[in-house]
């Protein structure tokens, strides 16, 4: 059985781990004062990097464009007229992202070109003051369900990473996910988009605005006045006045 120490013993050492306390807690206090605070955006960074790497944001997009076009990953492939991968500025603050193509979609291979894309389109030129071709538009799925009929969970698991992928490229500042389907599935999450909208939420780092469809507007026109209001949050966070 080990010896007890001595009182003497154990207050020389208690000191001992006193002073090294001491001494440890001074070297975190020095090495704090070195520290400078900053702060930035983390799509800003994103985007500087994007630049320094020369990556041509156009030339990316049509490559995954290549990569896509004859997708066969779900039935749905087999079902559409046009695979509907996107259109806008593929350098672009703010990216709108929908649920899926519409019969009218499906019939370009442009999205949101039926009456539910007059209506943004009308959100973005009248209200944004700005061009379609200053923001990029796209879908979660890019094939149109029949009957347009909601996404399902397998289909949007086949064709999100699309999607991913295309957002990566941009770096947009926000996105603003149209409808509860967008928003539940760019955050991962069954939150009623009633609850979601009217502040940011984030998707791989990105500001995401959760906001009603413009096909649910055009049958609730009371709807539009919080759009609007998620509008102004946008147009402030990217600079547009």
């Amino acid at each position: 059985m080990p010896e007890c120490m001595s009182l003497t013993e154990t207050i020389r050492i208690r000191k001992e781990l006193l002073f090294a306390l001491k001494a440890l807690k001074q070297q975190v206090i020095n090495r704090d004062s070195l520290f400078v605070s900053i702060t930035w955006e983390r799509t800003a960074l994103a985007g500087e990097n994007k630049k320094k790497m020369g990556r041509n944001n156009k030339v990316e997009l049509q490559k995954l464009y290549d990569e896509l076009k004859g997708c066969q990953l779900c039935p749905l492939g087999k079902t559409r007229k046009n695979l509907v991968f996107g259109q806008g500025n593929p350098e672009a603050k703010i990216v709108f992202v929908g649920e899926a193509p519409g019969a009218d979609e499906d019939e370009q291979g442009l999205p949101f070109v039926g009456r539910a894309g007059q209506l943004l389109t009308d959100i973005i030129v009248k209200g944004m003051k700005l061009a379609r071709k200053d923001v990029y538009i796209c879908n979660i799925l890019k094939c149109r369900p029949p009957g347009n009929r909601n996404p399902l969970p397998e289909e949007i698991c086949k064709c999100e990473p699309f999607l991913k992928k295309q957002l990566q490229i941009i770096t947009p500042r926000v996105i603003c996910a149209l409808g509860k389907i967008a928003a539940q599935t760019l955050l991962k999450t069954e939150t009623p988009i009633t609850a979601l909208r009217g502040r940011f939420h984030y998707y791989e780092s990105i500001k995401v605005m959760p906001t009603y469809h413009p096909a649910y507007l055009l049958r609730n026109p009371a709807a539009k006045k919080p759009v609007w209001d998620d509008v102004q949050l946008m147009m402030k966070d990217i600079g547009v006045n």
